[in-house]
C-alpha cells in the first residue's frame, strides 16, 4: 500500500464519504506511478459501495498537487512513456471522472501541471486564495499529458485554454473562478473545509441513482482521445528540447531550448 495516497471513510448524515488524501508534501505532492495505481485501488473499490455516496481529494502541505514527478517519467524513453505512463493515467483519471458519486477537488494550495488535470477530473473544485492553478509544462518543453489540453479547454473555453497553455503561467484562484475553473473561492483551509462540508451535504442530501445518471450523461459528450494524447505525449517526450527542460528541471537551471 502506498502511504503517500491515503483513504479514510467518514459519516455523514446517516450516510458514508471517502477522503482521498495525497500525502506526499515534501515533493509538493507530485504524482509517480504507484500514488496513481493506489487512487485507482482505491476508486475501484469506492465505486462499487453503495453506501459511499461522495468523494473528497485533499492534499497535504502547501501545495495541491505539483503534477507528474519529473523524476518518474523524465527519463522514460517515449514509446514507454506514451504506453506505461501517460495512458495508465489517463485510465486513472477517466475512472475517477466516471465516479457513480460526485468528486469534490479541496485546493488548499499551488495546483499546477498533472495536479491540474487531477483535479479537473473532479465534478467541484474549491480553491483558498492564495492558490495558484497553471499548466507549465511548456516550460519544460513538454505537454499535459493527462487529457489537460482538451479537458481545459473544455472547461473555460479554447481561448483562456490558450493563455494558460501557450504560456505556461499559473493564474490567480480568483480568476480561476472568474473563468470557471473553479466552482468556489474561499479564504483560508478552515473556509475549504466547511465549503467541502457544505457540499457533501448537498450532495448526500440528493437521489444518488439521479447524480450517478448525470454523470453519466455528461461523460458522454467526450471523444475517446487517450491515444492520440498518448502519441502526441510520446513526440514531445522524444525532442531534445524536452530532454533539456527535464535536465534543466533536475540541474536547477533555466532551459535552453534550440526547437530540436
Amino acid at each position: 500500500m502506498d502511504e503517500h495516497v491515503l483513504f479514510e471513510r467518514l459519516p455523514r448524515n446517516e450516510v458514508e464519504w471517502a477522503l482521498i488524501t495525497l500525502n506526499r508534501p515534501d515533493k509538493g505532492n507530485a504524482l509517480t506511478m504507484p500514488m496513481l495505481e493506489r487512487i485507482d485501488e482505491i476508486l475501484r473499490h469506492v465505486a462499487a459501495d453503495r453506501n459511499i455516496r461522495a468523494v473528497v481529494l485533499r492534499a497535504k502541505g502547501r501545495f495541491f498537487c505539483t503534477g507528474g514527478d519529473i523524476e518518474a517519467w523524465g527519463r522514460l524513453n517515449p514509446h514507454d512513456m506514451g504506453r506505461d505512463w501517460i495512458l495508465r493515467g489517463i485510465d486513472v483519471f477517466e475512472r475517477l471522472a466516471a465516479m457513480p458519486q460526485p468528486v469534490i477537488a479541496g485546493l488548499s494550495g499551488h495546483t499546477l501541471g498533472g495536479g491540474l488535470e487531477l483535479a479537473m477530473a473532479a465534478d467541484l473544485r474549491v480553491a483558498v486564495k492564495n492558490a495558484k492553478l497553471g499548466s507549465p509544462e511548456v516550460t519544460l518543453g513538454m505537454i499535459p499529458g493527462w487529457q489537460g489540453t482538451s479537458k481545459l479547454a473544455e472547461l473555460i473555453g479554447p481561448s483562456r485554454a490558450r493563455h494558460m497553455l501557450l504560456l505556461g503561467s499559473p493564474i490567480t484562484a480568483d480568476v480561476a473562478y472568474e473563468w470557471g475553473l473553479v466552482t468556489a473561492v474561499v479564504e483560508n483551509e478552515e473556509s475549504l473545509d466547511q465549503q467541502v462540508t457544505d457540499w457533501i451535504d448537498r450532495l448526500t442530501s440528493n437521489g444518488p441513482s439521479a447524480l450517478a445518471l448525470v454523470k453519466g450523461l455528461l461523460g458522454t459528450m467526450h471523444q475517446d482521445l487517450r491515444h492520440h494524447h498518448a502519441s502526441a505525449v510520446a513526440q514531445a517526450a522524444g525532442t531534445d528540447d524536452c530532454k533539456e527542460g527535464v535536465n534543466a528541471f533536475i540541474e536547477k537551471r533555466k532551459p535552453v531550448f534550440r526547437n530540436r
